[in-house]
């Protein structure tokens, strides 16, 4: 068979399938803007120029709506494109696998209407129990924002409506789209690698700034994602330290994150959230044991999940973080949101704790409980493992349920 896979960032979520495809004897292609860190092995790769959009008037934040839709065309545009030239050049995939999330899938069904297509429903806006309107501090339900929803899922709409199938890495994700839609939609995690994520009793990670050496057994606390910010619960974490610390004076904490933004309101002009929360209780700190190391290889943020007594996480309800199970896989103790899509896979006492997401002191104090009982509740670590092991394995499942897909129907 032959497949076309497109993503802006390439490989992304399907890093593990398209090499899986390859090693099985399919030819195998991919469209993305960016060049891969690393080739995948057997996917003959292609670039595609992110479009430029021209200056809009965006005073006003219907009028920024229709900007960033805009966008979303444009990169479609783009996209195609690049699909009319691979096919050109004589590939017509059996297969296109896209992920939409930019506008790339808007009009694929128009290059290769007889290709089986398939998209990454990672999320829809709007749904019940979804990010919107959650945290008050930053935004409220209104008429506008509403509307300003439905236009930022219109590129999402083209593709669920031309799509053949679709796959989702949850349940919560699922739940988030049209009901219509769901029946086109599988729930297949992209799978964590448990063999690489798992216990290393003689790990350790040094802190060359602070002259340190962190071990298993030290009193760690570990806050890591993609970018300090609200989305991620980065400003309730801060704010539950000057507590946190008086508990457990001793701990030390480690926190990983890039300054930018992501998700969600954009900080304000010249700040970034990092800065913004740290200045609210900075006077209340002992910033001796508090280290902010930026973003980091991803065996390192490994080995400071392998060193950790307590691993932090915490999520509007949104996408999963793939940290959170790598921390899981690796055998953490975890206190995290209780928000739907960590419920979906944590369940409190059993393999790990979960905590108001917007209850600082509850967070405090469930965090230096659980320092205090790490021996008590070394049974949720394990659980944890097993967890992951057992329904988010990649090798075990996750990818050979997704090969399934992209195979089916075809013999």
């Amino acid at each position: 068979m032959r497949f076309l896979f497109v993503h802006q960032n390439f490989p992304g979520q399907f890093k593990h399938v398209a090499a899986a495809l390859a090693a099985r004897g399919h030819e195998v292609h991919a469209l993305g803007v960016n060049k891969p860190a690393e080739p995948v092995p057997g996917v003959r790769h292609a670039l595609y120029r992110e479009p430029a959009v021209p200056p809009m008037d965006v005073t006003t934040p219907m009028a920024a709506a229709m900007a960033e839709l805009y966008s979303k065309v444009a990169r479609g545009e783009a996209a195609a494109r690049a699909m009319l030239a691979v096919q050109k050049s004589g590939f017509e995939p059996d297969v296109v696998v896209i992920h939409p999330g930019w506008g790339e899938a808007m009009f694929a069904k128009d290059i290769f209407p007889h290709a089986r297509l398939i998209t990454h429903a990672e999320y829809f806006y709007g749904g019940k129990d979804g990010d919107i309107a959650f945290d008050p501090e930053f935004s409220k339900p209104s008429i506008g924002g509403m509307q300003r929803v439905r236009i930022k899922n219109t590129h999402l709409l083209h593709a669920l409506n031309a799509c053949d199938a679709a796959l989702t890495p949850t349940q919560y994700q699922k739940a988030q789209h049209p009901g219509w839609a769901l029946d086109k939609i599988r729930v297949i995690h992209e799978g964590i690698d448990t063999r690489r994520f798992k216990p290393d009793a003689n790990a350790s990670v040094q802190l060359k700034s602070a002259g340190l050496t962190l071990r298993p057994g030290d009193e760690i606390i570990t806050f890591a994602v993609r970018q300090l910010e609200p989305y991620r619960g980065y400003h309730i974490f801060m704010r539950a330290l000057p507590l946190l610390q008086k508990l457990r004076p001793n701990a030390r904490v480690i926190i990983v994150g890039g300054d930018g933004n992501s998700y969600g309101a954009a900080p304000p002009a010249g700040k970034t959230w990092k800065d913004i929360f740290l200045s609210e209780v900075a006077a209340q700190l002992d910033m001796s044991r508090i280290h902010f190391v930026g973003r980091v290889p991803h065996a390192v943020l490994t080995q400071l999940m392998q060193v950790s007594a307590v691993h932090v996480y915490l999520t509007y309800p949104f996408v999963l973080s793939w940290s959170m199970l790598e921390a899981m896989s690796i055998g953490c103790l975890i206190v995290a949101s209780d928000t739907a899509p960590v419920r979906e896979v944590i369940e409190h006492g059993r393999n790990g704790l979960l905590t108001d997401f917007f209850d600082v002191e509850k967070l405090a104090h469930a965090t230096a409980d659980a320092l205090a009982r790490r021996e008590e509740l070394a049974p949720l670590r394990a659980a944890a493992r097993e967890t992951i092991v057992k329904g988010y394995d990649l090798h075990d499942y996750c990818l050979p349920a997704t090969l399934a897909l992209m195979e089916e129907g075809w013999a």
